[in-house]
């Protein structure tokens, strides 16, 4: 009897060929969508995880005052309770780089002394070239990863004359320092701190990390501790990028699971009520209820796999390339950034599956149902179901086409309420995204009314040319070319930070009105204005273990500066710091200028402006310049775009399917409805009424429950710190164009069976009948 279940199953299959595609195409969509949302929640968390664990990386980085503890002292740390592995204690050392050098601006660069790159903790891994053996020698910690053979044996020049040769490039995951050379070249360098890392037996939560530490550095003098480096704050900056769109991925993944279940539990209970005659002839034949049930799941599985192999086949494509923008710019070292290589398994299995339990309710009717009453059954809808509202919507002055269009649901009021949820959840989709790309776009988007032009020096541009102008003579040409209203100026230096290994990027600007450019860019806080004042994004902070109001330590060229964070800005690089002129003044008497923003005069030639800035300095670099979204936020509205989309053809396609089967449940009334003169015209009328107004009912549930979820989801984007003037974006057009979204889906999917009905020969019919 299988040979027959199987043959059922296909003719099946066969004669629904509609429906079949239309499972297939929401199954396909369903499963991009989520397997895009899994890509990125398990790149998120996992390869850190395992590079972190493949280095043994350090649970804590712990810096010491050489004058507060001995070495010895250090080394007995590595033996309390608690304690599972430990290294050092090895010698750090600060140096400045007064000159650019490799890729990187001037600045400190912190160096600690290591014999060699293996040892019970923090495996540095190397990239290139080879580990310092003698002095003069050092290794370049480089945490992105990247490695080119021609930056080896490049001389790395130190204030005072002194010069180390780069022999080799590494990375760690515990990002321990800045490079690594022998212990007795780091004795030579004068070292300020001592190093150690620590591995302990928990270190699963700050708490834990903090207890553990506490007791490994018990009876050491008081203030010896001058710094730690916590592994928590460095895996929290590692996914950072990606939690942008860990909660987007998360609503549209779930999103699309409820669409293709509500459609797919909406098509087989259809199939089951329009299909009771065959049924009946099924269990007249010999076939048991469970093989009439197992036809009905075989009709959904077929294409249901076939969906889910080509969703799985195009979201592992278009997985790549979002993770390459989620993890762009951020410290990865050795963490391979990949989505997990069980999730085209795991979907290939979940999501047939999920499909097969969401038909087993609906195709559970055709189990209970005997082979007479299935016959006798027919197709038609229960005696008495709707006519209440058909009996009062014929006694208002509508068209008859209309209300006979707006009580056609109500017959079948289950399969209405899952077209509805399908309706709604894509309205909702549309409101999210439409609120994200209107909050987004106000976010990168805001600016003067000015055109600006944007000059680069020559070493940042990449343009080998010589200057002509000192950074002194290049402001001033620049305010005195005809057409600059205002000019800003930004320096940009790399300076260490007092008890981190790692340096940042300093950002100092300065010129006109730069207060006011300033104060747009902070969220919370104040604009860094004053002397000794600093801004960043909440990348910055959340790496740095920092809050509005706590101070760290500058250090560059051997002048140290205590800081405050008076300002957390709308988003910003995790290496990088705002401040002004005033506070760089205090660290260095070089304005290390890169970068001028000019904002031309009210109908200033921009093109004239931009040649006479080159005729000036041929090594300087003008261009035009245009507010340009960033990549992630770019990737954010695209794929949110892509997501809508695919669930709004979801939901339409749903809406078509149901409007399929209404009409082949009712061709006998439809032909006897034509054969009393209704025009083709009114047998349109009437069916796309009858989902407009679930479209507008829908519309009316989706947007308030959109608004909802996206204010939810802009609150919770962990790299991105978003104003309120970006969150209140509902205006009376934005909401009347979503709003519109629900009735567009509805009518979109009723076209084509509503012509279908209209070119039903009523012949035809009326003889099959």
């Amino acid at each position: 009897m299988t040979g027959a279940v199987w043959r059922a199953s296909r003719a099946a299959v066969k004669r629904r060929r509609v429906q079949t595609i239309v499972i297939g195409l929401v199954v396909f969509c369903s499963t991009t969508t989520v397997l895009l949302a899994l890509a990125v929640i398990s790149a998120a968390r996992a390869p850190f995880d395992d590079a972190f664990s493949q280095q043994r990386g350090a649970h804590v980085v712990a810096t010491f005052d050489p004058a507060g503890a001995t070495p010895e002292q250090l080394a007995a740390t590595a033996h309390r309770p608690g304690v599972e592995a430990a290294a050092g204690p090895f010698d750090q050392a600060v140096v400045e780089i007064p000159t650019d050098w490799v890729g990187s601006p001037p600045g400190a660069l912190t160096l600690v002394g290591r014999s060699d790159p293996a040892g019970p903790v923090d495996r540095v891994q190397l990239l290139g070239g080879r580990w310092a053996s003698k002095p003069g020698e050092v290794v370049i910690n480089e945490p992105f990863g990247g490695f080119s053979p021609a930056n080896l044996d490049y001389p790395l020049p130190l204030s005072g004359g002194r010069t180390l040769t780069i022999v080799g490039y590494a990375t760690s995951m515990s990002q321990s320092a800045g490079g690594w050379v022998t212990p007795e070249q780091a004795a030579d360098l004068h070292p300020s701190a001592r190093q150690m890392l620590y591995r302990f037996s928990d270190a699963s939560d700050e708490q834990r990390l903090t207890s553990a530490l506490a007791t490994a550095t018990e009876g050491l003098p008081k203030d010896a501790l001058t710094n730690v480096q916590s592994y928590l704050v460095l895996k929290d900056a590692f996914s950072a990028g990606a939690d942008a769109y860990l909660p987007l991925m998360t609503v549209f993944g779930v999103l699309g699971l409820v669409v293709a279940a509500l459609i797919v539990g909406n098509v087989v209970s259809g199939a089951v009520v329009s299909g009771y005659r065959h049924i009946g002839v099924l269990k007249a034949i010999g076939f048991t209820p469970r093989q009439v049930v197992t036809v009905y799941l075989t009709m959904v599985s077929v294409p249901a796999v076939a969906g889910t192999v080509l969703g799985t086949a195009a979201g592992w494509v278009a997985a790549h390339p979002i993770l390459q923008a989620a993890f762009s710019g951020i410290t990865t070292g050795t963490a391979v950034i990949e989505p997990a290589g069980w999730l085209p398994a795991a979907t290939l299995v979940s999501v047939p599956l999920l499909v097969v339990l969401a038909a087993l309710l609906p195709a559970s009717r055709a189990h209970r149902l005997s082979a007479a009453q299935a016959i006798s059954a027919g197709s038609a809808p229960r005696a008495g179901r709707g006519l209440k509202v058909q009996r009062l919507l014929s006694g208002t002055r509508l068209p008859r086409a209309v209300s006979l269009g707006l009580g056609q649901p109500f017959a079948r009021p289950g399969r209405t309420a899952l077209t509805m949820s399908a309706i709604v959840l894509g309205v909702l989709t549309v409101t999210v995204t439409s609120g994200l790309g209107t909050t987004l776009t106000r976010l990168v988007g805001h600016n003067d009314g000015h055109t600006h032009v944007r000059v680069q020096t020559a070493h940042f541009a990449g343009n080998k040319t010589e200057p002509r102008l000192t950074p002194a003579q290049t402001e001033t040409m620049l305010r005195t070319t005809p057409g600059a209203d205002q000019v800003h100026v930004r320096g940009l230096v790399k300076v260490g930070l007092v008890g981190f290994t790692q340096p940042v990027f300093a950002d100092f600007l300065s010129g006109d009105g730069i207060t006011e450019q300033m104060q747009r860019e902070v969220v919370r806080g104040r604009a860094a204005t004053g002397p000794n004042e600093i801004e960043a994004g909440p990348s910055f902070l959340r790496e740095h273990g920092l809050r509005l109001g706590d101070r760290l330590t500058l250090d560059l060229d051997g002048r140290r500066l205590t800081v405050t964070v008076v300002g957390e800005v709308v988003q910003g690089n995790a290496r990088a710091f705002t401040s002004n002129d005033l506070t760089r003044a205090a660290l260095t008497d070089d304005p290390h200028a890169v970068e001028y923003d000019i904002s031309l005069a009210e109908g200033a030639d921009a093109q004239a402006y931009q040649r006479a800035v080159t005729a000036a300095d041929p090594s300087l670099s003008a261009q035009v310049f245009a507010p340009d979204p960033s990549g992630p936020i770019v990737a954010v509205i695209s794929f949110a775009t892509i997501f809508t989309v695919l669930l709004s053809v979801v939901a339409a396609l749903g809406v078509f399917n149901t409007l399929l089967l209404t009409i082949r449940e009712r061709r006998r009334d439809l032909g006897m409805l034509k054969s009393i003169g209704m025009t083709p015209r009114q047998v349109v009328t009437m069916t796309i009424t009858s989902v407009a107004w679930q479209g507008v009912v829908s519309a009316l549930i989706g947007v308030p429950a959109g608004i909802l979820a996206h204010r939810l989801l802009i609150e919770n984007v962990g790299s991105i710190l978003f104003p309120e003037w970006t969150m209140d974006v509902w205006s009376a057009p934005l909401l009347t164009g979503v709003g519109v979204a629900g009735v567009a889906i509805a009518v979109l999917g009723a076209l084509v069976p509503a012509r279908s009905a209209a070119r039903l020969p009523i012949a035809e019919v009326l003889h099959n009948e």
